[in-house]
């Protein structure tokens, strides 16, 4: 069983707030589900909707097909009315255009009756998110107004639901995160946000200063202390860090930097989504020093990931980048909560306070003195070189790469990041299998193995020049020239996708 519904309206009116209530009474009933926002970069007006996916498998993607529509104003309707499945529904706003802000709550009210929820249960999540009485008798409202359509019996799944910036949050908390640094920048804000929030539970500091210039060379500054730090931002923000990141780099002070993509080049589509800043994450600074280059798929892997950064950016000092993009971190995802136990981190290095601590910009003798000496100067070079290679070694304890879908297929699927969740919904059986590279950089040596394996093998990436496709022939030789790239700023559908590889090969 699955659903899909359209929620719309313009920016301001609380479409968000109708997918938050309907997800979140799904989840609890044990329902998956899978929520992706569309919208323009305009504070009110437009047309922005969410597409909500329901289902008792698991699911992480949405489709181009629907079982209904929740229209806030009527150009929704106009809009979407086509993309409707024989038999779909649509609630107009119509009927509930004298409530105000509470018409969200109304059309709430009446998809959980369409759904076959009881009214109590609507009432109760109702009372526990917004408790006005005006909100009430709006939801049993709405409730009243439409005819039961499905029949969604309480399933046993026990489940969260949160989105990646959520989930990046919780994981740098359980890496006892000290403090974050951040400059607003969809889609990376909503980390700034999630962790501002929890400022007085969990006793960590959230800082945002005057520009990301400042941003990551006050992250440097308390890092060197001690501090535990993490900064985050997108892909413009992020080009302003270039020459800090090089700074750590030659400093080697533990930074973790979340890279949250979004559509560019320059400002771009700002508030849709790309996986095109994978170079920038493994290049930007200039000169050469190690860093760790990590791309979780879900927000569950972004809880781990980001814990694991953590630890390899304190352990080797090593500049670590998690690299994320708008449709993970803002789309909601429903997941199992059980995850890998959290790494316990420790600040094992000198820091100033307790003894005497140089480090500067330039290369540095064994005192922490400026040199130009060349043997020292080689020296360093080829110690920061070993160091890559101590990273490369431990890294391997991590899942560096993951292996989805049928496992002795010959048909190899190839991809990174968001990418996963449609993939893994789109192959569903289908003759197909998933290899997922998480770690960037370093590489698994397993990835040639397993594309060498193949008969056929198709990369598929968010961007125009397939990205990984090309940091996977860089240190393989392996080419691939099989590939699916979508760069429009807007991710594969299910049933997009699904009917690209079903031309492929056949399903079993």
């Amino acid at each position: 069983m699955r659903l899909n519904i359209l929620i719309g309206g313009k920016a301001g009116q609380g479409i968000n707030k109708i997918s938050d209530i309907v997800s979140k009474l799904m989840v609890s009933r044990g329902y998956y589900t899978f929520n992706y926002r569309d919208y323009p970069s305009i504070i009110r007006g437009g047309h922005n909707f969410n597409v909500l996916s329901i289902s008792d498998k698991k699911i992480a993607s949405h489709e181009m097909k629907l079982d209904g529509v929740i229209a806030m104003d009527e150009n929704t309707i106009k809009l979407h009315k086509k993309e409707l499945k024989r038999g779909g529904f649509i609630i107009p706003p119509k009927e509930f255009e004298n409530l105000g802000i509470n018409l969200n709550v109304a059309l709430s009210g009446a998809l959980i009756k369409i759904l076959g929820i009881e009214e109590e249960v609507l009432i109760k999540e109702i009372k526990r998110t917004l408790n006005f009485p005006a909100s009430i008798e709006a939801a049993k409202s709405g409730y009243k107004s439409a005819k039961k359509k499905f029949s969604l019996a309480k399933q046993k799944n026990k489940l969260v639901i949160m989105n990646g910036n959520e989930a990046i949050s919780e994981g740098a908390i359980n890496s006892d995160i000290d403090l974050y640094i951040g400059y607003p920048m969809t889609p990376s804000t909503g980390l700034l946000h999630a962790l501002a929030g929890k400022q007085a539970k969990y006793g960590h500091m959230v800082f945002q200063p005057e520009s990301e210039l400042s941003v990551i060379n006050s992250a440097l500054g308390a890092s060197f202390t001690g501090a535990k730090v993490m900064i985050g931002s997108s892909g413009g923000g992020y080009d302003l860090m270039g020459e800090a990141l090089s700074l750590q780099g030659t400093s080697e002070i533990p930074l973790v930097v979340h890279l949250a993509s979004r559509m560019g080049p320059g400002t771009g589509v700002p508030t849709y989504t790309s996986q095109a800043d994978l170079d920038i994450a493994l290049r930007t600074g200039h000169g050469e020093f190690p860093r760790i280059v990590i791309a979780p798929g879900d927000p569950k892997e972004a809880m781990e990931k980001i814990n694991e950064a953590f630890y390899l950016s304190e352990k080797y000092g090593a500049l670590t980048i998690l690299l994320t993009d708008k449709h993970l971190v803002e789309s909601q995802y429903s997941f199992n909560p059980k995850i890998n136990r959290p790494i316990k981190i420790k600040v094992k290095r000198k820091v100033p306070g307790k003894i005497i601590v140089k480090v500067s910009s330039y290369e540095q003798d064994k005192f922490g003195n400026t040199t130009e000496d060349a043997e020292i100067v080689k020296k360093n070079v080829e110690k920061r070189m070993e160091k890559y290679d101590l990273i490369k070694k431990n890294c391997k304890k991590f899942e560096m790469i993951k292996i989805h879908g049928e496992k002795d297929s010959k048909n190899l699927i190839v991809g990174w990041g968001s990418t996963k969740g449609v993939i893994l919904d789109a192959i569903e059986g289908l003759d197909f299998k998933f290899l997922q590279v998480i770690y960037m950089k370093p590489m698994s040596n397993k990835i040639k193995k397993e594309i060498q394996k193949a008969k056929k093998v198709i990369l598929i990436e968010n961007n125009v020049t397939g990205q990984l496709g090309r940091l996977i022939r860089e240190k393989t030789g392996l080419k691939i020239d099989n590939r699916l790239l979508k760069y429009d700023g807007r991710p594969y559908r299910c049933d997009e996708l699904r009917k690209i590889l079903r031309g492929k090969t056949h399903g079993r």
